[in-house]
């Protein structure tokens, strides 16, 4: 019998956890040449696949992360390549698709507004980092990037399966990219569902509801359910911050009465 080599052993176990730490990585390479390959759609007119490409960007960034998670390989490098990836994917990529798209006869007008939903994805992933430690987790300051994204995104997406050009639409698409643009900086509460866990047990009807989702009624029509869902989302944050006012001016109120 041959004895085990200390050394083949140990050369192994590192192949294997930088195998590991490979696999996320991966998952944040994918995203990113959806990103790059949405800027080369537009670039060829190919709006609808720009449009899908950055969703796929979307999928393909949530899942680095619990890749990282569920294989307990997070590192200070994968958080920092994922940002620079969501900054193509998510910043740069739709400004240069909804620019292309409708903005590009707006002259001024229209580079400007592309531009600042660039300068705003960037600034709400810097925030994003160096905040991640001290906010609330269970929700996002500020709408995440890709769900603006996806809002530009869906507005293609949509207007191309009604056989709606971006030019006949301008002026709605400028105020949906600036919209998208400055909510991303904003202080809105939007919900993270960081708090959903796969391995908790969950009702039947919750599990059903999902199935229903994700393969009825997104099969149905991908691009009017998806626009319609990132739309009430990013609307969300408008309706919570509202909610929260209110209640505290109850409160307030109440406070006020009792001392009275």
């Amino acid at each position: 019998m041959h004895e085990p080599n200390p050394a083949r052993f140990v050369l192994k176990s590192r192949l294997r956890r930088r195998g590991i730490y490979l696999l996320p990585n991966l998952f944040t390479t994918a995203a990113l040449f959806a990103g790059f390959f949405a800027i080369v759609q537009a670039m060829n007119g190919n709006y609808e696949h720009s449009a899908i490409a950055i969703f796929i960007a979307m999928v393909l960034d949530g899942l680095d992360g619990r890749v990282a998670r569920l294989t307990h390989t997070q590192s200070e490098f994968g958080a920092e390549y994922d940002s620079l990836s969501d900054m193509v994917s998510f910043g740069v990529a739709p400004a240069l698709v909804v620019y292309e798209w409708a903005l590009k006869d707006m002259d001024k007008l229209g580079w400007i507004a592309a531009f600042i939903y660039c300068a705003c994805a960037a600034l709400r992933l810097a925030r994003f980092n160096t905040n991640i430690e001290v906010v609330d987790k269970r929700f996002f300051q500020g709408l995440p990037s890709p769900a603006a994204a996806a809002l530009i995104a869906g507005l293609v997406w949509v207007a191309l399966d009604f056989q709606i050009q971006g030019v006949d639409i301008k002026w709605v698409v400028w105020t949906t990219t600036l919209f998208a643009g400055l909510t991303m900086v904003s202080n809105l509460p939007y919900y993270s569902g960081k708090e959903f866990n796969l391995r908790r047990r969950v009702p039947f009807f919750s599990i059903l509801l999902l199935l229903l989702f994700f393969f009825v009624l997104i099969p149905s029509h991908p691009p009017v359910v998806l626009f319609g869902l990132f739309s009430l989302y990013a609307l969300s944050g408008y309706f919570m911050k509202l909610w929260h006012l209110g209640k505290n001016k109850k409160n307030d109120e109440a406070q006020n009465q009792n001392i009275t």
